[in-house]
């Protein structure tokens, strides 16, 4: 397979779990009346927490993609992700959709974590962090249409319909998948031996590089969960403009695309380390500018600038992402499937449950999302500023 062949795969991939949020949004006030639910209630949150809660299951495909390669998890993870996918489109409770997206979560997971792994078996360092800017920068045209096309499905069908969708598309990317060869020699792998398994596992968790850059990612993703799972009732509820959160959703997609592909310039050109340095420093000064509107003028702010902030916060999230991955990744080497699927394990799962803490709390207005941008801001640049390690770039 050619590298862009590769490369449209690997955005394919990754887009299911983006496709999986994204294009549901939009139907999220059919969902609730359809279940009885008040206008204001939070538990739509919940249908997107429990997809990314499902990306624990990492922790267990890690071990079993060292240990017998990258393809045959990749093969489990299309079947539970399809499975799980028209599982929660037929519900017929909420509890019981929660349960089929965890499931669908755990799919993703599978092909999340293999497809990271797989850049990582064929790329390393700073070439890294510009393939996977590459991928992302594919992947975030996602959240540009799929609000659009959720509404148009909605405009002809039901919420079923657009709940269908993720699991169909997904079978067209299995279908292609199976073109791709394994990454992982037989040399490279290791046994399921719990001494080789809990070796591996304290070696990922004891390197400072990795928990520090990982812990980057797991902060940021908990405002970007909860701001995602949020967003339909802060555009429609909380603003009372929900003929407006298509456009606002993919206006916030198209700068996030933007910025992740100016990564890629800024890693080539400075390298990953300095990039998300001051890229983390934007973001922190854009959400403590947004704290104090917010205090100035009260909870919830003028809903232009709150959303001009927004859309800069979570493209800097976005774009920070791949250098943080790179520089976690970097020093794993041959336990790269164990390192991934802690890495997605952390900030999909400990980061999503985060956010679900945030979205608990943003009933009336959207204070407690703010703060936590600031919090997160000012912890990500600590983060980043006391790793003193020398700066060895790979060539470009």
């Amino acid at each position: 397979m050619k590298s862009f062949e590769f490369i449209a795969l690997s955005a394919c991939t990754m887009t299911l779990t983006a496709l999986g949020i994204d294009i549901m949004l939009p139907a999220f006030a059919e969902v609730r009346e359809h279940f009885g639910l008040s206008s204001g209630s939070t538990a739509t949150a919940q249908i997107i927490v429990f997809f990314f809660m499902g990306q624990v299951a990492q922790i267990v495909f890690g071990i079993f993609s060292d240990r017998f390669g990258r393809l045959p998890i990749i093969r489990i993870g299309f079947p539970l992700y399809i499975i799980g996918g028209i599982a929660a489109a037929f519900a017929p409770n909420l509890e019981f959709m929660f349960v089929a997206r965890f499931v669908a979560g755990m799919g993703a997971s599978a092909i999340f974590m293999i497809t990271i792994a797989g850049v990582r078996d064929r790329f390393a360092g700073d070439q890294m962090a510009r393939i996977m800017s590459l991928i992302f920068t594919v992947l975030l045209f996602t959240p540009i249409l799929a609000p659009f096309f959720g509404m148009a499905i909605l405009s002809v069908s039901s919420w079923q319909m657009v709940f269908l969708t993720p699991p169909l598309f997904a079978i067209v990317v299995f279908l292609w998948s199976l073109r791709l060869k394994e990454s992982l020699p037989q040399e490279k792998r290791s046994s399921l031996k719990w001494k080789n398994i809990g070796e591996s596992i304290r070696k990922v968790l004891s390197n400072k590089t990795f928990l520090r850059y990982t812990g980057i990612t797991t902060i940021l993703f908990a405002a970007l969960s909860s701001y995602i799972s949020s967003s339909e009732r802060i555009v429609g509820e909380i603003y009372g403009k929900p003929a407006l959160f298509a456009w606002i959703f993919a206006g916030i997609g198209l700068l996030m695309s933007f910025f992740s592909l100016i990564n890629s310039y800024l890693s080539s050109r400075f390298g990953a380390r300095l990039t998300i340095k001051w890229l983390l420093v934007v973001y922190a000064l854009t959400a403590g500018l947004l704290l104090l509107l917010t205090l100035i003028s009260g909870d919830p702010p003028n809903m232009l600038f709150f959303f001009i902030a927004v859309a800069l916060l979570m493209a800097i999230n976005i774009a920070v992402e791949p250098n943080s991955s790179a520089l976690a990744m970097e020093p794993m080497g041959d336990t790269a499937g164990m390192a991934s699927s802690v890495y997605g394990t952390s900030f999909f799962f400990i980061g999503s449950s985060l956010g679900s803490v945030i979205s608990h709390f943003m009933i009336l207005g959207v204070f407690p999302l703010i703060l936590g941008f600031f919090v997160i801001g000012l912890i990500t640049v600590i983060l980043v500023f006391t790793d003193r390690r020398p700066t060895n770039r790979s060539p470009a």
